[in-house]
């Protein structure tokens, strides 16, 4: 079996095909291979010109499923099943065009779509994690997001909430993380804080790639400032308890409120003490996807 991605180059986009790949390459019975191709070598004049000509000249293997993510990777991924119409398209977010085109659309709930036959609803976007049961006790992640174009940072509350969540468990070990969009001075502020004697502060910049996937396999407890959704999904399919740190809300949208959503569903809690936070949820987004998919 194998598993074309056309890629537009974002790292987020990546992730949640690599979530799919993996999670259909440990259900399949028969060997899953994975290639990734760019949108730059996939020029849309080639593309029509081969379904028009009926040639296939990109790929030197067949593919079983051709998938993207991204709105500039929809019309190729279209092309491309005309080329080789075996295959299955999949697109794994809202289309830019008419959800029939696609014979399956992986989208978040949150996303507004209704259900039907070739549209899979997802918790969240997909992503590689799986629970590796390595979780510590009294091991504590914290990841601060930024502000975005729904929610704007506030110093004030993330300090505070800090502050609370290492008064509850000053012995445990806490690991903290920063995004690109956190105020660059932050870390200076939070470094000059009575309580910072008890964190482990790793600034984004010095974390290698994959860095924050190993520290949510080895954390108890996970809690991400709530601008972050997608990390909010990440650390509860890692299986860690998750709380999320409130910062100010710029606008009210079907983002915010899936967040909403999932504390009045004790998925996740804004508590900042370990024991009220919900236990580890079962959450693999991916193998359920996996699963309807190899079904079909």
């Amino acid at each position: 079996m194998h598993i074309l991605y056309v890629s537009d180059g974002k790292a987020g986009h990546r992730s949640q095909a690599l979530g799919l790949y993996r999670a259909i390459e440990r259900q399949s019975v028969h060997k899953v291979s994975f290639e990734e191709i760019s949108i730059e070598q996939l020029p849309l004049i080639s593309l029509f010109l081969s379904v028009l000509k009926k040639q296939s000249p990109f790929l030197k293997q067949t593919p079983n499923y051709i998938v993207g993510v991204g709105s500039h990777t929809q019309l190729r991924v279209l092309l491309l099943g005309k080329i080789y119409p075996k295959a299955k398209t999949v697109i794994l977010m809202k289309p830019n065009y008419p959800y029939i085109w696609f014979d399956y659309v992986v989208v978040p709930q949150h996303d507004g779509l209704a259900k039907r036959n070739n549209i899979i609803l997802t918790q969240g976007a997909l992503n590689p994690i799986v629970n590796e049961q390595r979780h510590q006790t009294d091991r504590i992640l914290m990841a601060l997001g930024g502000t975005s174009k729904r929610h704007q940072w506030n110093e004030q509350k993330v300090l505070t909430a800090i502050h609370d969540i290492v008064e509850y468990k000053p012995a445990s070990e806490i690991i903290l993380t920063t995004s690109r969009r956190t105020p660059a001075e932050f870390i200076d502020i939070l470094r000059q804080q009575s309580f910072a004697q008890h964190l482990q502060i790793f600034p984004v910049e010095q974390t290698p790639q994959g860095w924050i996937f190993e520290e949510m396999q080895k954390a108890e407890a996970v809690w991400v400032t709530e601008d972050s959704v997608s990390m909010v999904f990440e650390a509860l399919t890692a299986g860690c308890r998750v709380g999320v740190i409130a910062i100010d809300r710029l606008k009210d949208d079907r983002i915010t409120h899936s967040i909403d959503q999932m504390i009045e569903s004790q998925l996740i809690s804004q508590n900042t003490c370990v024991v009220q936070l919900p236990q580890p949820y079962a959450f693999k987004e991916a193998d359920r996807v996996a699963t309807y998919l190899l079904a079909k």
